[in-house]
């Protein structure tokens, strides 16, 4: 799809849901309205107020007009239902601790049904119009691929998905060269490719072969345009590269990377960043302001000072920082070099308790907000065991690309504990990696969830 006709699609559904969430508003506001006192009408403006942050903000942490969302009819309809009912909770959050008596509750009640059905209005209007723009055969291209190979393949799936307004008519290969069934026709011969392309009307062609390996390519190129007909080269970066690569553009400039990871745009470190501030300073002033004196009396009660257990570990980049728990062994001398185990006669009776209900990791959430650690990441290992496992595992330095959490992939997977032999710290390092090349923000909500979920059943390794 276009990404200038992106950008238009996207910005025209962002107005739209804007529009119809302050209609429902002001449209509904006369007909519940008791007085119109100065006190009055800044309740309701304060309320339109709140009503336009949250929705901004929750369709900001949820992504719901990225590109990924908006393409699929059916994703952008789930995403949608998940934004609306966060944006929900928040808008009753907010009611309730804010004491708001004035706005009428039946006003609320119908301006945010009428906001949904306006919503679900939307989604089915652009339904339509999606499905007019890939049925329209004056906006559909035909594109012919030349060359059969892996690159090929790729691509031929590639525009074949749902998000492609374009009809694969087929390939053009060479007869000695096909090794393989394909699900799209060989229609000819290398050499007949803009004869054939011609024939059938193509409007584009995509040469997966490079010119350097046909010199003829290039001649093909230049009777192409003549003819009406794109040409378009893409290449087959492993020839170049060892490994899956990813490439990006700065300006004209191909950069290749070893891996992608979605932590590397700063807007997606900025919405990590908004929902690490906002639940550790929910947890410090609602929890921690709480559990610091009661836990801490408790451990002090029972094996004394100090309350808090602080160890040096490895963050992003290798940055060294103080990880707090609540300490929950005796003072020990082996404390920086011996993990726990089950039935570990250092662990206090107390202590016990913390880490069978995970209380003990509580004062991370200071590190969260002091920005040390994320809510949701790879788990940092404390310096010895950093050293041991990269010596084990030749990828283990790549968790550290991103911030550490309290809670993560591997954790919610199953991967949580003592480490007890060279496998189950590769499992690890799997499941971490795989959480850096694809993370999103609800990827992280829906772990912190299964995180909450774990704590409250109760996980065996947790000892």
């Amino acid at each position: 799809m276009n990404q200038q006709f992106e950008r238009y699609l996207k910005g025209t559904l962002i107005l739209l849901d804007l529009l119809v969430l302050n209609l429902s508003n002001f449209i509904l506001q006369p007909v519940f309205g008791q007085d119109f006192t100065h006190e009055y009408i800044r309740a309701y403006n304060r309320y339109f107020l709140i009503t336009n942050i949250l929705w901004i903000l929750v369709t900001f942490i949820l992504a719901l007009y990225n590109r990924k969302a908006i393409v699929y009819f059916t994703t952008f309809i789930k995403r949608t239902a998940r934004v609306f009912l966060l944006y929900l909770m928040l808008l009753l959050a907010f009611l309730f601790f804010s004491r708001e008596l004035i706005v009428s509750r039946w006003f609320i009640f119908y301006s945010t049904s009428s906001f949904a059905l306006a919503l679900a209005l939307i989604r089915f209007i652009y339904l339509g119009f999606i499905g007019y723009f890939r049925n329209s055969e004056a906006l559909t291209k035909r594109v012919l691929i030349l060359g059969y190979n892996n690159t090929a393949a790729k691509l031929a799936d590639y525009l074949e998905s749902e998000e492609q307004n374009i009809q694969l008519v087929g390939f053009s290969e060479n007869e000695e060269n096909i090794h393989e069934l394909t699900n799209y026709p060989i229609l000819c011969d290398i050499s007949s490719t803009l004869e054939v392309a011609k024939k059938m009307q193509v409007h584009e062609i995509y040469s997966t072969i490079m010119p350097e390996q046909d010199r003829d390519l290039y001649e093909m190129m230049n009777q192409a345009e003549k003819q009406f007909i794109k040409f378009k080269v893409v290449p087959d970066l492993n020839s170049f590269f060892a490994y899956d690569s990813h490439i990006e553009f700065y300006g004209s400039i191909p950069v290749l990377s070893r891996r992608n990871s979605a932590l590397d745009d700063m807007g997606n470190i900025i919405k990590k960043r908004v929902l690490d501030l906002v639940v550790s300073s929910l947890v410090i002033i609602f929890l921690l302001s709480w559990m610091i004196p009661l836990i801490g009396i408790m451990i002090a009660v029972e094996s004394g000072f100090p309350v808090f257990f602080r160890q040096l570990r490895t963050g992003m980049t290798d940055k060294r920082f103080w990880c707090l728990k609540f300490r929950s062994m005796k003072v020990n001398k082996d404390c920086d070099k011996q993990q726990a185990t089950p039935n570990d006669a250092r662990i206090t009776r107390v202590g016990k308790f913390l880490r069978k209900t995970s209380l003990d990791e509580f004062p991370q959430f200071i590190n969260v907000f002091m920005g040390d650690i994320s809510l949701v990441g790879p788990r940092p290992h404390m310096l010895k065991h950093t050293s041991d496992y990269s010596k084990v595992v030749e990828e283990f330095s790549v968790r550290q690309f991103v911030k550490p959490g309290i809670t993560g992939w591997a954790q919610i997977n199953g991967f949580r504990g003592e480490i007890k032999g060279p496998e189950d710290i590769r499992k690890r390092v799997e499941k971490d990696l795989w959480y850096i090349e694809n993370w999103t923000l609800w990827l992280d909500i829906q772990i912190i969830f299964l995180t909450v979920y774990k704590v409250f059943k109760g996980d065996k390794n947790a000892y």
